[in-house]
């Protein structure tokens, strides 16, 4: 069935405390969404981030982010008073999220929170711990051990404590006991938090599509709890990290420094590990895009300790029987497959065999060096069509940055005259051809339907600084907008 969404991250939500979360702005953006005529709302991973504030870097595939945890319904619970809000410093402005801020003020809000809360002696607390018993103890401890080492990576933490040591964890399950209660505390408040906000959205007619990164950060629960489950020697090293080869975008490639699974192991398992992971993610969304989807059919191993990717190969992933196992366990999901970048023979054949849409992306489609894969007239109606991703510059500015001659196949291909110089017409021009293809899914970026410039821009890969950072500004879709979006929306049949 033909249809369309909009994707925005949940820390661009317009919020008076700093960051986007599930509060009424968040409830007002679903009801903005039926406004424009849209049946989904694609989102990024909603971890609790870390070193760089990247979504797919994140100290557990488990747990939600506390950032995102509503602290006007925590005061509406009785647990935080208006005045502390009022005098909470939680931002610089509305355009931009300051994580220090974040990180150093909502922190004691949250701590306060939960020391009024008496949750623990709630059944529904109980539920929860024990729905989510195989994570949830681990993942606290892995928190409070880390706040203990000043956010050190477990990798430098004392052998008894890197290593597991039964004595050395029972001794931190004792000491550290409130704030383990603490982080099991947020991560019930945010599941808490995100389902009646889900439910809103599902009630009104809207989808969530998820976001679920194939690797998990090195310096993560996931890692520490379950080193058997990736490429790790004895000692808890990596043997090889995840990145990408040298292309023609990057001489030396991408070292993004995940560890990789030991896929073996996990056949010998039945893939137990991903089915909960997966089932996770089903819990919190109705669709999940899985990023890096080539890496099941093979991926880029790069010796731990080299300084680039040069030096990598490629190896063998787990190909069809992880999703095949999915499908037995699990029965068949909704899942879109992140296929972008050169692809392979047998990654296509590997899509697909799973019958998963893959995605094409607007911006990739103009190349005057080669006939391109992402022009409209070639799309297969399963997949799902972008103008653009978290990690593309916004439409309004793709334009500025084109060459000439990708900026001529592009005004050739939408029948445009030469120069066409009006940015904000030529974003409207993609959003209508999307919109129009045969795609299944049509999703844009919230940035590209405000026409909004390079600031807006959400992420650059393989940089570090100015990223994750944008937020929309508050009544940002104003009726006009809204009836635009939908009378288009109906139009193209979505």
């Amino acid at each position: 069935m033909r249809a369309s969404g909009m994707l925005l991250p949940i820390s661009s939500i317009p919020s008076q405390y700093g960051i986007g979360c599930f509060d009424r702005q968040a409830y007002h953006f679903v009801d903005t969404l039926v406004r424009c005529g849209q049946k989904y709302w694609q989102i990024l991973p909603m971890g609790p981030t870390g070193y760089g504030d990247s979504p797919y870097q994140s100290f557990s595939t488990f747990a939600g982010n506390p950032y995102f945890i509503s602290l006007d319904a925590l005061a509406e619970a009785g647990w935080l008073t208006k005045e502390e809000l009022a005098e909470a410093d939680l931002k610089d402005n509305d355009n931009y999220v300051n994580y220090e801020k974040q990180y150093k003020n909502r922190f004691p809000l949250l701590k306060r929170a939960f020391e009024r809360s008496n949750i623990g002696e709630t059944e529904e607390f109980r539920s929860f711990c024990e729905r989510n018993r195989d994570w949830l103890p681990d993942y606290a401890l892995f928190m409070a051990i880390k706040d203990a080492q000043n956010g050190a990576s477990f990798l430098s933490w004392e052998t008894e404590l890197k290593m597991r040591e039964g004595k050395a964890l029972e001794r931190c399950r004792k000491e550290y006991k409130e704030e383990i209660e603490f982080y099991i505390f947020l991560q019930y408040e945010f599941d808490r938090q995100w389902k009646q906000l889900k439910k809103y959205a599902n009630d009104k007619g809207i989808q969530i599509i998820g976001d679920i990164p194939i690797y998990v950060a090195l310096d993560s629960a996931d890692t520490w709890a379950h080193p058997e489950l990736f490429q790790f020697t004895e000692d808890r090293e990596p043997k090889a990290v995840a990145g990408c080869p040298p292309d023609a975008f990057s001489e030396t490639g991408q070292l993004w420094g995940n560890p990789l699974y030991d896929w073996p192991y996990h056949e010998k398992t039945g893939f137990s590990w991903w089915l909960s992971r997966i089932q996770n993610c089903f819990s919190w969304y109705d669709m999940v895009r899985i990023d890096h989807f080539r890496g099941f059919d093979e991926y880029y191993a790069i010796p731990y300790g080299e300084e680039t990717a040069v030096n990598g190969a490629w190896e063998k992933g787990p190909g069809i029987q992880l999703f095949d196992k999915i499908n037995e366990i699990l029965g068949e999901q909704q899942i879109i497959a992140e296929d972008l970048g050169f692809l392979t023979d047998s990654v296509r054949e590997l899509l697909a065999a799973t019958g998963y849409p893959g995605m094409k992306v607007l911006q990739f489609a103009f190349d005057s060096r080669e006939d391109s894969d992402y022009m409209p007239h070639k799309y297969p109606s399963n997949c799902v069509v972008y103008t653009g991703t978290h990690d593309n510059q916004t439409t309004f500015e793709w334009w500025k940055e084109l060459s000439k001659t990708d900026r001529d196949v592009a005004l050739r291909y939408l029948n445009l005259p030469y120069p066409f110089v009006g940015r904000k017409k030529l974003t409207w021009q993609l959003i209508t051809l999307a919109q129009r293809s045969v795609a299944d899914l049509c999703v844009i970026p919230a940035q590209d339907y405000l026409c909004l410039p390079a600031t807006a821009r959400i992420n650059t890969p393989s940089t570090l600084g100015f990223n994750w950072q944008w937020r929309m500004k508050k009544d940002a879709f104003d009726d006009k907008l809204c009836d635009k979006i939908c009378r288009m929306t109906k139009l193209y049949g979505r």
